[in-house]
C-alpha cells in the first residue's frame, strides 16, 4: 500500500466527469491496484477513486504533460494517470508531494526469503533449462515483483518467492501479472510461484490463475544438500 499527501486536483472521466480544484488530499494505491483520493477534513469516503484492474502511469515530461486531457495548473510537476479496463481514467495532477510512504507489513520478506530470492537468482535454471534472469525487484505500479526472467522461447517470467507459499502470495503476484500483461514491451508475461513449502488452498488458486508453482529446496541451492549423495 502507498499513501501519498499532496497538493493535486483531480479529473474523472467515463460514465460521468467530475472535478476536484487544487487543494491538500490523501492519495491511497493499495496492493489490489485500486486507487482512492479522500479530502483532508470531514469525508470518510473517497472523493474519487478507480477500482481494479487498472494501471497507473505517471507523466512528469512538459511535453507529456501536454497531451494530458484536463486543462492543468501552471505549478503542476506531474501527472498521474490511472486508466480502467472500461477506458475509464483518473488523472491527478499534482503540483506538490508533501509525504510518501509504501507499506507492505503483511507480505514483507524475511530473512530466509531474501536469501532465498538471491539464490533463485543465481540459479534461474531451477524454473527451467535456458532460463536466465532479467533483473531482481522488477519495479509495478504497486510494487516489486521479485525475479523477471526469461524463458529460452524469449518469454518474459515473473516469479515471486516465500518461504512458505499462501493464498496470499498467490493473489499478489496475480496483481502483478495483470499490470505486466496490460505492457505491449513485456506482455504475455508468465507467473511462477516459488516456495519452500505451498499450501494445497495455494496451488488450487494458483492452477486457475493459470500460474505455475514450484517448490524450492533451500538447503539444495545453498550447496548443503546434494541429492546424488543421499541413500533415500
Amino acid at each position: 500500500m502507498r499513501v501519498v499527501i499532496a497538493r493535486c486536483q483531480v479529473d474523472y472521466g467515463g460514465r460521468l466527469t467530475a472535478h476536484l480544484p487544487m487543494a491538500k488530499r490523501l492519495i491511497i494505491i493499495k496492493s489490489d491496484g485500486s486507487v482512492a483520493v479522500h479530502s483532508d477534513d470531514r469525508a470518510y469516503k473517497p472523493l474519487n477513486w478507480m477500482s481494479p484492474p487498472c494501471t497507473l502511469t505517471v507523466l512528469d515530461a512538459p511535453q507529456d504533460l501536454a497531451a494530458t486531457t484536463a486543462d492543468l495548473d501552471a505549478e503542476i510537476d506531474q501527472v498521474w494517470m490511472v486508466k480502467a479496463r472500461s477506458g475509464d481514467i483518473l488523472q491527478i495532477a499534482i503540483a506538490e508531494i508533501i509525504d510518501d510512504h509504501e507499506y507492505d507489513p503483511g507480505l514483507q520478506k524475511d530473512g530466509v526469503e531474501a536469501h532465498l530470492q538471491a539464490l533463485l537468482a543465481e540459479n534461474p535454471q531451477t524454473f527451467g533449462k535456458g532460463y536466465r534472469l532479467v533483473r531482481r525487484e522488477f519495479p509495478t505500479a504497486i510494487g516489486p515483483v521479485d525475479l523477471l526472467l526469461r524463458s529460452d522461447d524469449g518469454g518474459y517470467v515473473a516469479v515471486e518467492v516465500k518461504r512458505r507459499g499462501e493464498i496470499d502470495g498467490v493473489e499478489q503476484l496475480t496483481r502483478y501479472l495483470e499490470l505486466m500483461n496490460a505492457d505491449p514491451l513485456l506482455a504475455p508475461v508468465r507467473g511462477v510461484f516459488a516456495a519452500q513449502l505451498i499450501k494445497p488452498q495455494a496451488k488450487v488458486l494458483a492452477s486457475t490463475r493459470h500460474i505455475d508453482c514450484v517448490t524450492v529446496d533451500y538447503d539444495a541451492l545453498r550447496g548443503i544438500d546434494n541429492a546424488e549423495e543421499r541413500l533415500f
